[in-house]
């Protein structure tokens, strides 16, 4: 099944749900109020903004309580939608670096009040060019395209799906054979994951500590505003009928 990306518009309400949206926002605010943000050596954020960014994003899942509980001081890598945040800005020159520093651009000021550009610019970035396998623990790259994993999602997903289930939907089920399955780790990491920190997807907490095949997605209102999928006419008819 084939999609389109359609223009979101700044007015669109559920902008307000997505977390790397509302995230770059805040990163905005700051420097606009600030100035400028400190970089290390190796031009990643200083932890003075680490930490602010921790307590101000509160990013599902990677909240500063959480953050904190396993780290004394923060380092960027120790935040990666912090750190996926900067190379992503970085990229789409919305921010620059300037010696050891990291500042506005002009695009990036006209841009930090639209929330609907903003989503624009970064979303095609984000899902389609930036390779998600590359930070699996296994960096291995599943097998399909956007194109049938959104496919899947937007038929599947409307009423919730779990990890396991869209695995079983792509793949098949598990080798009964192997001792650990790998597949929902690839999928969360290179599919689920990138939806929900664009808002696209939202996890539904059922329990605390799950394992990746026992989580739960549902799509959201953002996934409605930013893609098309051509209508099944043959089960257009049925439902009518």
């Amino acid at each position: 099944m084939t999609f389109q990306l359609q223009p979101v518009k700044n007015d669109e309400p559920s902008l307000a749900g997505a977390p790397m949206i509302e995230a770059a926002q805040k990163l905005f605010a700051y420097l606009g109020e600030h100035d400028a943000i400190g970089l290390t050596k190796s031009k990643a954020f200083q932890r003075k903004f680490v930490h602010w960014a921790a307590a101000e994003f509160a990013w599902p899942g990677w909240d500063e309580d959480r953050l904190f509980l396993v780290n004394k001081v923060l380092n960027e890598y120790d935040f990666p939608p912090l750190e996926a945040l900067h190379f992503i800005l970085l990229k789409r020159r919305l921010i620059r670096h300037d010696k050891l520093t990291c500042r506005l651009t002009k695009a990036g000021r006209a841009i930090a009040d639209k929330p609907g550009d903003l989503f624009n610019l970064i979303a095609p970035f984000w899902l389609f060019e930036v390779d998600h396998a590359a930070s699996s623990r296994v960096p291995e790259a599943l097998l399909g395209n956007w194109s049938v994993f959104l496919g899947v999602l937007n038929e599947e997903a409307a009423q919730g799906l779990t990890c396991g289930t869209l695995r079983q939907i792509l793949y098949g089920p598990p080798d009964a054979a192997e001792p650990y399955d790998r597949v929902p780790g690839l999928i969360w990491s290179q599919v689920l994951n990138p939806l929900c920190w664009l808002g696209l997807l939202a996890e539904v907490k059922i329990e605390e500590r799950q394992h990746l095949a026992d989580r739960h997605y549902v799509t959201t209102g953002l996934w409605d505003a930013a893609f098309s999928f051509p209508v099944d006419h043959e089960r257009a008819s049925l439902t009518r009928h």
